[in-house]
């Protein structure tokens, strides 16, 4: 048996390089920005129509880009409205730069901040043991519910925490994307846990068997791969570590584990060649429960 890969989260550094990486090769972000702009601000209108203030939390929104987006965009459809806004973020570098971005941005003396470094494992229990009472508007986790073992009861604890009227916003990979199929073949040998990351298709799944209601958006995406098949690239290695979570994957992986994941990154199901390049597939989905009562 193969022992099990040292995960890329031990090196911050390495980390934030190879996530640069992905976001220079990946349209994923730009679908996410446009689905803040484009659709979000009708989906909460019923929300925020005629309110003076909102609570709204962000877990999981790491430097902060897409939580502006995010809060800018509310604003602009109630321009009026103040905002008092969580930041649950467990990595502290990331806050560091999220209060950086705050503050090097204008237009945002109608927000307050409250800044959180922790999980929301460890935010749960800290409410608890707080006793508090708080209620939030909006809570939105873009990518940030894959590293909660037990999702179903931290999206229970996330709907409790609503308003009435009040909606939960959680964004994952469908379970058919080309990532989603890498991490199921592969989490057994890159993790010691044996997790796997999850899919948006458990939410619904829970959603569903406890009749809750929801509105779901496909985002489809693609991130440029090519580089990962040029033996030596420092980009591409970037790139495969951040696609396996695994630190320097090319070196450290055995030659079976490499080839097998080099192969599943370019077969048909996910990946399509275009214009020279290897298009690997991150299709996401995202979910808006909304609280009735």
């Amino acid at each position: 048996m193969d022992s099990p890969l040292t995960s890329l989260f031990t090196d911050g550094q390495r980390y934030h390089k190879a996530y640069q990486v992905y976001l220079e090769r990946s349209n994923k972000v730009q679908h996410m920005q446009d689905f803040s702009k484009n659709l979000l601000p009708d989906i909460m209108l019923s929300t925020i129509k005629g309110k003076s203030q909102i609570n709204v939390m962000g877990v999981g929104g790491g430097s902060g880009e897409l939580d502006l987006e995010v809060l800018s965009a509310l604003h602009l459809k109630n321009p009026n409205m103040m905002v008092d806004n969580e930041v649950v973020e467990p990595v502290a570098q990331q806050i560091s730069k999220y209060k950086e971005l705050v503050s090097q941005t204008p237009g945002l003396d109608h927000m307050k901040w409250n800044w959180n470094i922790m999980t929301i494992q460890e935010f749960e229990k800290d409410w608890k043991e707080k006793e508090r009472t708080k209620k939030f508007d909006f809570i939105h986790m873009f990518e940030a519910l894959y590293y909660v073992k037990d999702r179903e009861a931290t999206v229970r604890f996330l709907q409790s925490l609503l308003n009435k009227n009040g909606k939960l916003l959680i964004g994952m990979m469908v379970g058919d994307s080309g990532w989603a199929k890498l991490d199921k073949t592969y989490s057994h040998k890159f993790y010691q846990s044996g997790g796997t990351y999850g899919v948006i298709d458990e939410v619904k799944q829970y959603l569903d068997s406890k009749g809750v209601s929801y509105q779901s958006y496909l985002l489809p995406s693609e991130v440029d791969i090519t580089e990962c098949f040029t033996e030596g690239n420092e980009e591409g290695e970037l790139m495969i570590d951040f696609l396996t979570e695994v630190l320097n994957f090319k070196k450290s992986a055995s030659p079976e584990i490499k080839a097998g994941v080099l192969e599943l990154l370019h077969h048909p199901d996910c990946s399509v060649e275009s214009n020279g390049k290897i298009m690997f597939n991150y299709h996401s989905e995202v979910v808006v429960v909304e609280q009735l009562s």
